[in-house]
């Protein structure tokens, strides 16, 4: 029997059984079942406690034989105990995870109007935390009903949004469920999507200043909660604080940007060899596409088309959790690319003198010193504008070792 575990549709995303292993060091499996299948599931009843996620936090209700007070307020639940006698009870601990994510997050929601995307049942407790913490108005959007995406612009006038839907959530990276230029007096955003750790919505909130947070701080809360329930235990507040800036940092990857020459394989290599990550080189992975090296296919097909390969090879690349990733010295150049590489990862600068720049390898756009030159001048600006940290490679073990000590401080000042 699996004493603990995750219920839901599709769980390839899920953080979870990283942060009960924290929490209590016991397994914890990702239970994937289909609707059609939950009947049999609830009937084998092989589990001691189980969380519940999309799509199931309503749909198990009637399988249960009892539910706390707050969850049948709320009507959702997310995390199911099973007692001495078989039974099994239901509560909600997502309403204490949305409660500290908001607290977290300093976001202020009382006397606000607030719109909630989505009507399942992370949204009901969303609602339920934002009326008890005053919120002026709440607003449910969905597909269906008096509030919807196609008149949206009635609520132009919201000042925080809270995303309870899937809309970007891995494996659907880049897709955003409305567009915040509609919103002039937004004074938050919140999305209970934790991977990608930035989301579409939260990339547009960061790039107009608003404040925002994915919802990785309430995964680990709700997962606190849920796990003294489990046990019939205490666990310190502290713990939340230090699982998320824990599993922030094994999930994030580590992106190497920079000239062509630079050391991002030589690098991002060691690194995945001291961190034991993934190791991917976007240059690699064109290849692998084109079938042929990156310089050839530059001669017989020109910039451009190399750009759009370039930009569908980061997509597959940085999508995924806790990797280092080498990009092409050009990965800058194309805006859309930005938000690609920032939306999982920390990006990391290498820098070297051009002088000292490898000319080894085939490089059509960095053939002579000339085009070097000519290379710099265009990229340098970029690489600046996109890169959260500087690295001097001189020394690829210091670069690495670098790296890695600033990768540990982000996250503790976080």
């Amino acid at each position: 029997m699996a004493r603990y575990g995750l219920l839901g549709e599709k769980l390839g995303h899920s953080f979870s059984p990283q942060i009960h292993r924290e929490l209590g060091g016991y397994d914890y499996a990702l239970m994937e079942v289909g609707r059609e299948d939950l009947p049999a599931f609830f009937a084998r009843r092989g589990f001691k406690a189980i969380n519940v996620t999309i799509p199931y936090k309503q749909t198990v209700i009637p399988w249960l034989d009892s539910i706390s007070p707050a969850a049948r307020k709320i009507g959702s639940v997310n995390t199911v105990v099973q007692d001495e006698n078989g039974a099994l009870h239901g509560h909600n601990t997502d309403y204490y995870g949305f409660m500290q994510m908001v607290r977290k997050a300093g976001i202020s929601v009382s006397g606000r109007k607030c719109l909630v995307l989505g009507s399942g049942g992370a949204s009901k407790t969303v609602c339920a935390c934002l009326k008890d913490l005053g919120a002026a108005q709440i607003v449910v959007i969905s597909r269906r009903g008096p509030d919807t995406y196609d008149n949206i612009s009635k609520h132009a006038d919201a000042q925080v949004i809270v995303n309870a839907t899937p809309v970007g959530m891995y494996p659907h990276n880049g897709q955003a469920p409305l567009d915040l230029a509609v919103f002039p007096n937004l004074r938050g955003v919140l999305d209970l999507i934790y991977n990608p750790a930035r989301t579409a919505l939260l990339l547009q909130a960061e790039a107009r200043g608003i404040p925002c947070a994915n919802g990785l701080y309430m995964l680990v809360a709700q997962a606190k909660q849920a796990s003294e329930l489990f046990r019939d235990t205490v666990i310190d507040d502290s713990e939340i604080d230090r699982i998320t800036g824990l599993v922030a940092a094994q999930t994030a990857n580590i992106v190497l940007i920079g000239m062509p020459g630079c050391g991002k394989t030589t690098v991002g290599k060691l690194l995945a060899e001291q961190s034991g990550r993934p190791f991917v080189d976007t240059d690699s992975l064109i290849e692998e596409k084109a079938g042929c090296t990156c310089g050839d296919y530059l001669r017989s097909h020109g910039e451009d088309a190399f750009r759009g390969l370039e930009t569908e090879a980061l997509r597959q690349a940085c999508r995924e959790s806790g990797c280092v990733i080498a990009t092409g010295g050009g990965a800058v150049t194309r805006p859309q690319n930005r938000d690609i590489l920032r939306q999982n990862g920390v990006v990391f600068h290498l820098e070297r003198p051009l002088s000292a720049l490898s000319r080894a390898g085939d490089r059509p756009l960095s053939a002579t010193p000339e085009k070097l030159r000519a290379l710099w001048t265009v990229r340098a600006p970029l690489y600046a504008a996109m890169r959260d940290y500087a690295i001097q490679n001189e020394n690829a073990e210091k670069a690495a070792m670098e790296i890695t000590r600033l990768l540990q401080a982000h996250w503790e000042d976080k």
